[in-house]
């Protein structure tokens, strides 16, 4: 009998968020499904507690496993053209080990679903295992649509090579924040096969130019190269399986604690609270009103397994600290903003 369960990447920095994609999943996927947690870095002592006291969730302790991803993600980093560009580097706020979420193909699952730790699943996943049985990766996300120097591979320089159309690429771009796969499928042989293609021939170059250290961008790579199968919901011939899942971009309606897309209220996999900083759900969780959207969603989530914990009320910042917070927030995106520009204007 086949194994399936579930995998996310955390630490100490997130943990109210894994506490609440761990409550999550156990409401509204499975009891029972067996979760693995990856280790973000050594900041694990929350974690490991947390874990404890759970009886179906353990830590990845495949360390070869997490240091021969990173390696193999550095090399390809340093191969890059834009690497060795003068005033070029990857900014701090990209710094982390993100690549490590890959370590989930070596793990002990035949069949596995990984979530970023900053979601809640809202869903069961028994339509995502099934497509397994079809395909060899399934994502919900919508990644094709994004305009050309913003995907995460360079689709004129793959079409010159011959090997690829944009027809071809284009339903195959797809995100790392949720994806469905089976154990195996990058093995040492096949990273090292891909390794001489992205360095000695060069091929990292169709990894785009902005944010080219990013794991996602990576990932599609892989993908591609290797010629896997892929299914996304997003582009299912069926409209109900067609959803969103990003808390900052979409409307979704909350029926007793589950979220449905608001057109048309299909339900959805997850909802995705990105592009918020942990510390949001940090204050949040000790009764600050931050601000974000679905943050009663969260809470509810959060605090399921101790009600009595969760903040009956929520308090607004003083005057002082929320305009210092949404300065912090509005620099970030503006720094970010700006590197991307002159990374294109280089």
């Amino acid at each position: 009998m086949q194994c399936m369960g579930i995998y996310t990447l955390a630490n100490d920095a997130v943990y109210d968020q894994l506490v609440g994609l761990l409550n999550s999943i156990e409401a509204n996927v499975s009891p029972d499904i067996p979760v693995c947690v990856i280790p973000y870095d050594t900041q694990l002592n929350r974690v490991q507690e947390e874990l404890d006291a759970r009886a179906n969730v353990t830590l990845f302790d495949n360390w070869d496993s997490i240091q021969r991803w990173e390696a193999f993600a550095h090399q390809v980093w340093a191969a890059h053209p834009r690497a060795g560009q003068k005033y070029v580097k990857r900014p701090h706020w990209y710094g982390g080990h993100l690549q490590r979420k890959f370590a989930a193909f070596d793990g002990d699952f035949d069949k596995f679903v990984f979530y970023d730790a900053d979601s809640l699943a809202m869903k069961s996943l028994d339509t995502v295992f099934k497509k397994l049985d079809q395909y060899d990766f399934v994502f919900d996300d919508w990644e094709h649509r994004k305009p050309n120097p913003v995907t995460a591979l360079n689709i004129s320089v793959i079409e010159a090579s011959g090997r690829y159309s944009e027809a071809d690429i284009r339903p195959k771009l797809h995100c790392g924040s949720f994806f469905a796969s089976k154990r195996g499928f990058f093995d040492v042989h096949t990273i090292e096969r891909l390794k001489k293609l992205l360095i000695e021939q060069q091929e990292v170059k169709w990894i785009n130019g902005n944010d080219w250290w990013g794991e996602v961008n990576l990932f599609n790579y892989m993908t591609l190269r290797c010629d896997y199968s892929l299914f996304n919901f997003t582009l299912s011939d069926n409209p109900q399986e067609r959803t969103g899942n990003c808390a900052d971009a979409d409307s979704f309606v909350n029926i007793d604690g589950i979220l449905y897309n608001a057109q048309g209220l299909k339900p959805i996999h997850r909802i995705h609270y990105m592009n918020y900083s942990h510390q949001y759900f940090a204050r949040l969780s000790q009764g600050e009103n931050v601000r974000i959207p679905y943050q009663d969603i969260f809470l509810e989530y959060r605090f399921r397994q101790d009600p009595q914990q969760k903040p009956k009320t929520l308090t607004s910042p003083n005057w002082l600290k929320e305009q210092k917070n949404k300065l912090n927030q509005m620099t970030k995106m503006i720094k970010v903003k700006l590197y991307r520009l002159f990374q294109k204007r280089l």
